[in-house]
């Protein structure tokens, strides 16, 4: 697992990305992507100046293929645990995120626990594929 950035963290477990985290204080000007182009979820954070304009667009009809459910989650308050396992549902570690904190969970198995009232907005691939979307193991056994 890679060590802790203080604003920006990539973990990884050998070459198996698992996770992304991009801090609430993150604030840099311009436009900077943090995901590789084969991810299935693009994160990037903008920040432009007053009176900064983009232009109007749509976006085109195109056909992706989809392997895995990744998921975003963006704390909008509270704190909570991430639990982290590799695909082979080893536990590798954790990290708390609190109000304003996002991840991405690119990778391996999670779980959460709430360590205060928490609300979280989750972005992932649909449509949702119901018990077909995830596998549940227990962690005592990992």
């Amino acid at each position: 697992m890679n060590k802790p950035n203080n604003l920006i963290e990539t973990i990884t477990h050998g070459l198996e990305p698992i996770a992304l985290i991009i801090r609430a204080g993150y604030n840099e000007p311009g436009i900077h992507f943090f995901t590789p182009g084969s991810f299935s979820q693009q994160i990037a954070y903008m920040k432009h100046p007053k009176g900064h304009k983009i232009s109007p667009h749509i976006h085109n009809m195109v056909t992706r293929q989809v392997l895995y459910t990744q998921e975003v989650l963006i704390v909008r308050h509270g704190c909570l645990k991430v639990k982290l396992f590799t695909s082979d549902r080893e536990y590798i570690g954790d990290r708390i995120l609190c109000s304003g904190d996002l991840i991405l969970l690119c990778g391996g198995g999670h779980s959460f626990e709430m360590l205060e009232e928490t609300a979280m907005i989750e972005v992932k691939q649909g449509p949702f594929a119901g018990d077909g979307d995830k596998t549940k193991f227990d962690e005592a056994c990992s």
